[in-house]
């Protein structure tokens, strides 16, 4: 386990530790808000999140600036496994008074560190997380889930790919919570449009890097479609080594159902060129998005950034907010207040434009289907999306009635 521990202030007059006025450590603490930023900073998912969601999320509590009350993060690596998360995230709570945990990427994290934020009424923010579940039946009113979902990635570039032709399905699957509820969620998309899945196979997590029996199995069932159920090095290796076979040449159809950015720039166009696939984030979308990035790039230098480290800065700066609107006595007593206040006030920053949160706690957002550019294409460093179609907001994640959250009475 890894701890990193950043003071970032926001406190009237005061721009520096220096020019802090003196105060007792319990005074102190009760007028700072401590951000938790708990993820995978060493494996699988360490280029979607790690240095760069450090930085998105430095950004957003610097820019939110002086509001009377002073902001700390700290950040450490959870390796993937709900029991390590689950003690960080316990002695943050219980020993640190750490009021808001960010980030958390594995699903299986999430959904454990998501039971032990209600129980401690504090607040958690999965901005890097897939499962539907969050907001379905796992849903609590101190978790919100930002930047996308499996629902959403799933009728995307699913729903995409069978109007394309591809009605034959075999998925490769990570076998954990994420991996089968976007197995789960793609299968209903395909089913719902005619199509059919053949077959489907679960591969450990984490520790799988050799695909090549789970692609020739693929392969073999002559399905149109491998839907790779993955995500981060998991998805690079998948694409790589179905490269390495050829399969693409015989005229099969790969499926990255969550592939983004950061993958793209590990493959290069060569590899990668002609995918599909959805993000609720693209740095070069408007004037907003390109703005964002050049300041999250000041801080964390040149890296790929997306839909994930778009969350933490949006994420950090809509909690932020609504803790000046509840105020800081509240905040630290309650985060089911804050959750509460998050929801009832609209969203809107350089990273998804205006939005809102739904009471069962989805933030909703347009989402993008892109297709990777090939070498030719690209016209400088990250350019390498085309925008084909767009997913509006309203219609991008599953109805509010149908997620089963038993916060919502039908």
């Amino acid at each position: 386990m890894t701890l990193e521990r950043r003071p970032i202030l926001a406190a009237t007059g005061a721009a520096t530790l220096g020019g802090l006025p003196w105060r007792s450590a319990r005074a102190q603490a009760a007028n700072t808000i401590k951000i938790g930023l708990l993820s995978d900073m060493s494996g699988p998912y360490r280029d979607i999140n790690g240095p760069v969601s450090l930085a998105a999320t430095r950004l957003a509590i610097q820019e939110f600036g002086a509001r009377g009350f002073q902001v700390e993060m700290i950040s450490a690596d959870h390796q993937n496994r709900p029991d390590v998360a689950l003690n960080i995230a316990r002695q943050w709570y219980d020993r640190d008074g750490v009021d808001m945990i960010l980030n958390l990427a594995a699903s299986s994290v999430a959904l454990a560190v998501a039971d032990l934020t209600r129980e401690k009424n504090k607040v958690t923010i999965a901005t890097s997380t897939a499962s539907s579940d969050m907001t379905g039946r796992a849903c609590t009113p101190n978790s919100l889930h930002w930047s996308y979902d499996t629902y959403m990635v799933s009728k995307s570039t699913g729903g995409a790919t069978v109007r394309a032709g591809g009605d034959t399905w075999f998925f490769i699957t990570a076998d954990y919570a994420f991996g089968h509820a976007l197995e789960r969620d793609t299968a209903n998309f395909v089913r719902g449009a005619g199509g059919r899945v053949v077959g489907q196979v679960r591969t450990p997590f984490p520790g799988t890097t050799d695909f090549s029996s789970y692609l020739l199995q693929a392969q073999a069932s002559r399905a149109k479609v491998i839907g790779l159920a993955n995500a981060g090095t998991d998805t690079i290796n998948c694409v790589k080594q179905a490269a390495e076979f050829g399969i693409m040449r015989r005229g099969i159809k790969l499926a990255s159902m969550l592939m983004v950015l950061p993958d793209v720039h590990a493959l290069g166009l060569e590899a990668a060129g002609g995918i599909i696939c959805t993000e609720s984030f693209y740095w070069d979308l408007n004037d907003r998005t390109r703005s964002l990035v050049r300041r999250v790039h000041a801080i964390s230098g040149p890296a790929a950034m997306g839909m994930s480290h778009a969350g933490d800065y949006s994420g950090t700066l809509h909690y932020l907010k609504a803790v000046a609107s509840v105020g800081i006595q509240t905040a630290k007593t309650s985060g089911a207040d804050v959750v509460a206040r998050m929801k009832a006030m609209p969203t809107d920053d350089d990273a998804f434009g205006p939005g809102s949160i739904r009471a069962d706690g989805r933030k909703i957002h347009p989402a993008y289907l892109f297709e990777v550019k090939r070498p030719e294409e690209s016209k400088g460093p990250f350019d390498y999306y085309k925008l084909l179609e767009t997913t509006p907001a309203e219609e991008a994640f599953r109805p509010l009635a149908e997620g089963g959250c038993p916060m919502i009475r039908s």
